[in-house]
């Protein structure tokens, strides 16, 4: 498997082999009739990650299923169930080999105003300097990540440096936002959960005219995932056991470099990616409506081993 971009945990050139179980459970206090759903839950092929197996359970069966490729190339299944149920669950397993790419700080120093300037012109890039649902271009913004992005900065260094900043100037709570907080919220309350810290450094980024794009996916803090003498040394991953998010931001030569505002990194061997788009909103694990019901909840459990 060869690689492309640069990134940290782990030795250049090693591939690691995982297995994912991501199970949702909905359970319903009234019966439903019928539902229809969508899923993101297969992860992708990319230059650093070969998937080697992946299913999709559900129960029950639904009536219809399908699959297609979505614009931002990731892979969708759409299923409906027209039996009657009080719980429904969904489990995708997964085996995947991810390579780890050499050092981040080998990537050529581009100026970002270059990166800028590139940009504007790039059909690649172009989508994801744009607003979307989740992700607003704010002045204060801007100001704000100005400060990682002084003149002639080299754009990796600027981007590593702001991931560093979010990183150390936000808290992780998960009690303080909900999927649908504003990023100009989670900007002012200093606190949320990757999904957030997520959206704010893409919304700083674009803000400066720098593409950026959500990522979803999995990570790994099995002491065995980490086949090293120091291995006991590298910290633990803050998302690991659920649903993970990160973005990746593009350069035009090395194309795109993937960073971790939660955990202070650059994305390594240790993240499994499942997804891209411009934000959640894009990549949502499972969404769906339903007849029915009543209360209802939800309960999600993901679990990522060494193979």
């Amino acid at each position: 498997m060869t690689t492309s971009l640069a990134r940290s945990w782990g030795d250049p050139g090693r591939t690691t082999v995982y297995d994912v179980v991501h199970t949702t459970a909905y359970s319903y206090s009234e019966e439903v009739p019928v539902c229809h759903n969508e899923v993101h839950l297969a992860p992708r092929h990319t230059p650093t990650q070969e998937v080697l197996f992946q299913s999709l359970a559900i129960d029950p069966l639904p009536v219809t299923s399908s699959e297609h490729i979505d614009w931002f190339g990731n892979r969708v299944t759409l299923f409906t169930i027209e039996e009657v149920h009080l719980r429904l669950v969904v489990t995708a397993t997964s085996r995947i080999a991810v390579a780890t790419p050499a050092d981040w700080t080998r990537l050529p120093a581009i100026p970002w105003e270059t990166v800028r300037d590139r940009a504007a012109s790039d059909p690649l890039a172009v989508e994801f300097l744009c607003e979307s649902p989740f992700v607003r271009r704010l002045a204060a913004l801007a100001d704000w990540a100005g400060a990682s992005f002084p003149p002639g900065r080299p754009w990796a260094e600027g981007l590593v440096d702001l991931t560093r900043r979010i990183h150390r100037d936000f808290a992780y709570d998960p009690t303080a936002t909900t999927t649908s907080t504003p990023v100009e919220d989670v900007f002012t309350l200093r606190r949320g959960v990757c999904q957030d810290f997520a959206h704010l450094q893409i919304a700083c980024l674009r803000s400066l005219g720098l593409p950026a794009r959500y990522v979803s996916g999995y990570l790994c803090n099995t002491a065995s995932a980490v086949a090293s003498p120091v291995a006991a040394a590298i910290p633990a991953l803050v998302g690991a056991d659920a649903s993970h998010a990160w973005l990746a931001a593009w350069d035009g030569d090395a194309g795109w470099l993937d960073v971790d505002p939660t955990n202070d990194c650059v994305v390594g061997d240790r993240h499994v990616t499942v997804a891209w788009g411009r934000d959640y909103g894009d990549v949502c694990p499972i969404r769906g409506v339903f007849v029915g019901g009543g209360q209802h909840g939800m309960d999600v459990a993901v679990h990522v081993r060494h193979a």
